[in-house]
């Protein structure tokens, strides 16, 4: 989820641990949880510091490690043990159990949309992404929002956050109910599909879809339950050449692969470079793929430039290949 639903998830588990008796009968344990809560709905995505070294090791490890099994475990300590260096009357027990609480449902909700995480490792590394709940969800953001509201206006944090919960793992099963019925009707269209990659959009009834049959790349949307083909592309092989092979040697590259199921590429030739091109299918954005990897190498076979990351205009892209190949 995005930064803004992450705070207020923070806040509604800060009100919705009042329903605990040894919460809600000590204010200063009360505070310390939902500062435990706050931090801790967010402290996951602390690897964003990542994006200060550069855009490939961003995205190699954000939602990466920071996800995983055992960071889950720290981070609830480390949180939880930091504010109660500060408080240490309070009941460490409680303020733990909160703030862990709110670091699992970070990463558990993380898990639905399409962007996804390496939630399993150490035990495996592979990308879980559900695809059925967008970043940011409009009616989830609001939900919360109304509660906080109601929060403030005097009633129950307790009962209403347990109210307000109830509703949203309703909306969480209505959304999968929706992904499943569009998995089904284009199963039915396409009866040679191999894999579905669902990416749901702001809007309740559209959503954008990458389809993978044994021989091509289906790009549609799906809105209303119409199946609309907005790109086709013919599922060709990467070539076994040393083009190819000082391209995957290029950290960008690497990064974009690690992290893309769905993706097609392309080899184009210049004068004083060649330039290989990897180019997600699950995000196409008005007639654009804005997320890419790219490399140029030059005829010596050095890379020259490099790139990985969202962007939506070859213009922007040209300038991103120059501004990194300065920084490399």
């Amino acid at each position: 989820m995005d930064t803004a639903t992450h705070i207020v998830m923070g806040i509604s588990l800060g009100g919705l641990a009042t329903i605990d008796p040894v919460v809600h009968n000590d204010a200063t344990l009360f505070y310390a949880v939902l500062t435990g809560t706050i931090i801790g709905s967010h402290a996951p995505d602390f690897d964003t510091i990542f994006k200060l070294k550069n855009n490939a090791t961003y995205i190699r490890h954000h939602r990466g490690a920071s996800h995983s099994l055992p960071a889950i475990v720290l981070w609830g300590l480390i949180v939880s043990g930091l504010i109660y260096m500060f408080v240490p009357e309070v009941s460490y027990l409680h303020l733990w159990f909160w703030t862990a609480l709110a670091v699992i449902i970070h990463v558990f909700v993380d898990l639905f949309n399409a962007y996804g995480t390496q939630a399993f490792r150490p035990f495996s590394n592979k990308w879980i992404a559900l695809g059925f709940i967008n970043t940011f969800d409009p009616y989830l953001f609001l939900i919360h929002l109304g509660g906080i509201g109601a929060w403030m206006l005097g009633a129950h944090p307790g009962y209403t956050w347990l109210s307000i919960y109830t509703v949203i793992v309703l909306y969480y099963i209505k959304r999968y109910m929706d992904k499943r019925e569009i998995v089904r009707e284009i199963k039915d269209y396409i009866p040679n599909t191999i894999e579905i990659a669902t990416s749901p959009t702001l809007k309740q009834n559209f959503w954008r879809v990458a389809i993978t049959t044994e021989d091509k790349f289906y790009v549609a949307t799906v809105e209303n339950g119409h199946i609309e083909i907005v790109d086709e592309f013919n599922k060709i092989p990467l070539p076994e050449s040393p083009i190819i092979e000082k391209a995957f040697e290029d950290r960008n590259v690497a990064s974009f692969l690690n992290f893309s199921p769905v993706y097609r590429w392309e080899i184009n030739e210049f004068d004083q470079y060649t330039e290989v091109r990897f180019i997600d299918l699950r995000y196409r954005s008005k007639e654009y793929y804005p997320f890419v990897a790219i490399v140029q190498i030059d005829r010596n076979m050095e890379i020259i430039s490099s790139y990985t990351g969202w962007i939506f205009s070859e213009h922007k892209l040209r300038k991103k290949l120059v501004i990194e190949d300065n920084f490399v």
